[in-house]
């Protein structure tokens, strides 16, 4: 073992000035550590940061670093189920904190797999990266009818709704509950965002969702830009 191995073992997080710490925080967000992330968002928060900044600067940002090397290949589904966890960590002491302090998510996302359709890594991996760009996700898990994903819409009044199929005979499902929407009279209510490996942006198209996301990082990326346009029409 070398002395630099067994510096890194030794690293007390304590001692840490704010900004080194925050950057430890985003190298142990990157390696999936929860218990060290957990007593690094107390010991900000005993440096009186607001849970608003803790969130921000230390998670969010991690996580966006996680999300751009996920993009580009450098890290793997497991290592960023592990990243996610490590921030659940995190928001789990942060979120009575904000809910206190009235601070709102950037916004809110339904999310589900399609019926017919049992496979949810890919819609987990959005799930968490959405509540690591800073969205309230409600998910809604696998095998969704029409019904129930009209249902959850009503429910829990988002501004994104997102579908998910891993499977080319389930795929056709999404403008199913499309048209609905659009039957419906609400389809302009929601931001419609589809994914899932056998999609492309054609098909999105196709079935008249707003964006077709290639992976979780591009999801977390597209959501706010969308969000924030749509606000911005409607002046």
């Amino acid at each position: 073992m070398t002395d630099e191995n067994y510096d890194d073992e030794e690293i007390v997080l304590s001692e840490l000035n704010d900004e080194e710490l925050v950057q430890q925080m985003h190298d142990d967000l990157y390696d999936g550590m929860k218990e060290e992330i957990e007593e690094g968002t107390q010991i900000l928060l005993e440096r009186d940061w607001s849970a608003e900044r803790v969130l921000n600067e230390a998670l969010v940002a991690g996580m966006k670093i996680v999300g751009i090397d996920f993009r580009d290949g450098i890290l793997f589904v497991p290592e960023v189920l592990l990243a996610a966890n490590a921030m659940k960590g995190g928001m789990a002491i942060l979120e009575p904190l904000l809910a206190e302090s009235g601070v709102e998510p950037k916004g809110k996302m339904v999310i589900g797999t399609v019926k017919g359709d049992i496979h949810d890594i890919g819609k987990n991996l959005v799930a968490m990266m959405m509540e690591g760009a800073g969205f309230e996700v409600v998910d809604i898990g696998i095998n969704n009818s029409v019904e129930d994903y009209l249902a959850a819409l009503e429910e829990h009044k988002p501004d994104i709704l997102g579908m998910s199929a891993l499977l080319t005979t389930t795929m056709p499902y999404m403008k199913v509950v499309i048209d609905e929407m659009v039957k419906r009279s609400i389809r302009d209510d929601y931001i419609v965002l589809v994914g899932g490996a056998p999609l492309n942006e054609e098909f999105g198209q196709a079935v008249g969702a707003d964006a077709y996301c290639r992976d979780a990082a591009q999801a977390a990326q597209m959501a706010p830009l969308l969000l924030h346009n749509r606000q911005a029409a409607r002046g």
